[in-house]
Parts: C-alpha cells; structure tokens; sequence
C-alpha cells in the first residue's frame, strides 16, 4: 500500500496509542520499513521494549506490516508507518469537542476555533469515505498573508472580504440543482504567530 501524506486519527483508543511519547518517536524513526531489531541498534533501545510498543502501533492501525529481510542468517519482519504525518480529529473527544453552535460571540477566537475543528473533524470523515471508495476529495485550499495599517482597515478588511464571499457564493448556489454538489465555505483570519512562515496560496484536491 502507498504511504498516505496524512492520516487523521478519530478513535480516541488509536489517539492514546499514538500519544506515547515512544510511540511517536517510533512513528518518525519509521517513514521507512525497519524492523524492531533495526529500530533497536538506531534507537539504541530493547528490541523486546521496542516490539511491545510496534504492537500497541499496528493494532491501532498506524504501523503496518512492509514485508521481510535477510540480516546475519535471520529473517526480520519489517514494518512502516501508514502516513508521513497524523492529526488527532476533534471527534475524539466526543461530546466535549469543539462545536462553533455552542459559541455565541461569532467574532471571538473561540468561534473560529470551533470551526476549524468542525472543518478537521468533518473532512476527516470525507476523506476516509473517498479512501474507501477509491476516488479523490475535490477541495479548494487559499491561503494568504496580509498586513493591516490599523484597527481601522483590520475592520474593513474584514467587512470587504466578507462582502467579496457573500457575492461569490450568492453567484454560483443553487439549491434547485438537482446533481448539484454542496460545498462547505469557510472563510477566516487570525494574527499569525512570531516566526511563521508566508502561507502559499494552494489548491487541493479535484
């Protein structure tokens, strides 16, 4: 099976199995096939510690098996992560998780938090259903930077975008489309954090 670039995590029993503080080291040692013995000498730790925690891994889903080799006479089961990188789903936490209809003030942090994890938690499920089925997500991802002069312009910035994507979706919705397809527009902004690199602007699946 092909590595997948992202695998999001919605079982709260594969979350704890992942959140191990070996386990994601082992996870990162594996984004190629080694075995517990190789992984042992790289990470200079007990083979037989190391297989305990390749089990916990592999029952939840996120280790799996990559074959065998020949190593000094012994035949060495092989095994790799399924993803290059993981991301615990929101819906882990059940009825606790994030829910942007709980949160009143629709200008708060809290608001836009709660969206972006409702945004994880339902392309997550999406995605696993497009996975099943063979086929891609058609998503648009676009992502930009910009830099306010004052307060000011930060609240007509805000007004302008939300007018520019108000005008947008009214030109192309059509509830009457009988093979019509709903899309789910999320539109936000938040102060970006010291450090971060520019955001590309992206596409994402067709």
């Amino acid at each position: 099976m092909t590595v997948r670039p992202l695998m999001t995590i919605d079982d709260p029993a594969h979350a704890a199995a992942a959140l191990h503080p070996l386990r994601l080291e082992l996870l990162a040692a594996l984004d190629a096939p080694d075995s517990a013995a190789g992984l042992a000498r790289r990470l200079g730790l007990p083979r037989q510690r190391l297989n305990y925690h390749l089990r916990q891994l592999e029952g939840a889903g996120l280790v799996e098996a990559a074959g065998e080799r020949r190593k000094r006479g012994c035949t060495e089961r092989l095994v790799r992560a399924v993803a290059r990188s993981y991301l615990i789903s929101p819906a882990t936490l059940g009825a606790v998780a994030a829910d942007p209809d709980t949160v009143a003030d629709r200008a708060s942090s809290a608001y836009l938090v709660a969206v972006a994890a409702r945004t994880i938690r339902e392309l997550a499920a999406v995605r696993e259903a497009a996975r099943a089925a063979d086929k891609s997500v058609p998503t648009l991802t676009v992502q930009a930077d910009v830099r306010v002069a004052s307060p000011e312009d930060q609240r007509a910035f805000a007004a302008d975008l939300s007018a520019a994507v108000a005008r947008v979706v009214a030109k192309y919705h059509d509830a009457d489309a009988p093979d019509g397809r709903p899309f789910r527009v999320v539109a936000g902004a938040y102060p970006t954090p010291p450090g971060a690199s520019a955001a590309p602007s992206t596409e994402g699946d067709r």
